[in-house]
């Protein structure tokens, strides 16, 4: 009987949470719509997503302009910041259960720096792949930081044969540093595109418009249904690589899958906003204390609360010092930092 009871509430609970990570995220697109130099009623934010994404008939009529607003500018960069949360969240969330360690998140393990060293050599050179054209840009994003991973993984494992999880991230840290001086090297080299890669590298998801949006979405999608497929992979080896072959789980070929999701998934992020630090690494977190280590529930709640988490951040920089904008990647970092501090001290007095 408690048995019983302890699943009806976990079941109970798992319920709970997707209904408030629904609404949480519901609550951030329409107030990060909302809000912004020409103010929009709510109620109006709803009638206007109704109208032209359902068909439904307008029940009142709406200024053209609020439409215009909404739909060319507001909700194409609400929708862009939704991806991107919820794109580095989830991969933040794989990174950790991969590694069994809430320190790791594309931004520990390089894999953000390595991809955003793909995404500026595609802008410092004017790189064009043939048959790609506009996709060129996350294509190579996401091979770079593909690389890099692979990188952190293979010097990772030549300094310790069982790669424990805090060398790899050790490893991921100093990469990260040696890719910077790259980037660095080219923004000096950098001329009329100065302002652009720096103010691209700090984080932002202002004046991309529904071109990027269409940028990230397949490769969001194809990365998020990879991680959800090996939810239950994730779950075994959550109890250690001999415990996951008893299972009857294919460690490397899995192992391969959910990197490979991990990495495309961080790469068309970094690709269409630049490097936005510490969301892979707080939003899993705290979902994992609030709803448990379930990937099956963790993969999607994570992209839920960090799609929300990002557009609400994206609108505390545009709104905090307005008409001046602040990079979204300083508002996580204020944020992430005192997390990280926080969950590394959490760690320390456990071992």
């Amino acid at each position: 009987m408690p048995n019983l009871f302890t699943q009806m509430f976990s079941k109970t609970n798992i319920l709970v949470g997707y209904i408030s990570a629904i609404a949480f995220l519901f609550f951030s697109v329409v107030i990060g719509i909302a809000v912004g130099s020409v103010p929009i009623p709510f109620l109006d934010v709803v009638t206007i997503l109704g109208k032209e994404w359902m068909g439904l008939p307008l029940a009142t009529e709406i200024d053209v302009m609020y439409i215009n607003i909404v739909m060319e500018i507001r909700f194409p960069r609400v929708l862009l910041a939704m991806f991107v949360g919820g794109a580095l969240a989830l991969a933040g969330a794989a990174f950790q259960g991969f590694l069994k360690n809430p320190l790791a998140d594309p931004y520990t393990l390089g894999v953000s720096s390595g991809a955003a060293v793909g995404a500026v050599a595609v802008m410092f050179f004017g790189i064009t792949l043939p048959f790609l054209g506009f996709y060129t840009l996350p294509v190579i994003s996401i091979i770079a930081g593909f690389f890099t991973l692979f990188l952190v993984i293979f010097f990772a494992r030549a300094l310790n044969r069982s790669m424990a999880a805090h060398t790899v991230i050790l490893v991921g840290i100093i990469l990260s540093s040696f890719l910077g001086s790259f980037i660095s090297l080219m923004i000096a080299l950098t001329g009329e595109e100065l302002r652009q890669i720096i103010g691209w590298l700090m984080g932002s998801v202002s004046m991309r418009g529904w071109s990027y949006v269409y940028l990230i979405a397949p490769f969001f999608l194809a990365g998020f249904l990879i991680l959800l497929f090996n939810a239950k992979e994730l779950n075994a080896l959550a109890f250690g690589e001999e415990t996951a072959k008893h299972l009857g789980v294919n460690i490397q070929a899995r192992k391969m899958m959910i990197l490979f999701g991990a990495a495309l998934l961080t790469g068309s992020a970094v690709a269409v906003s630049g490097t936005i630090g510490f969301v892979g690494l707080v939003i899993p977190h705290l979902t994992r204390l609030i709803w448990g280590p379930d990937h099956r529930h963790l993969l999607p709640l994570s992209v839920l609360i960090g799609g929300g988490f990002l557009v609400l951040t994206d609108l505390v920089a545009r709104t905090l010092i307005a008409p001046t904008e602040l990079p979204i990647g300083v508002i996580t970092a204020l944020v992430g930092g005192p997390v990280f501090a926080i969950i590394l001290i959490r760690q320390r007095h456990r071992l």
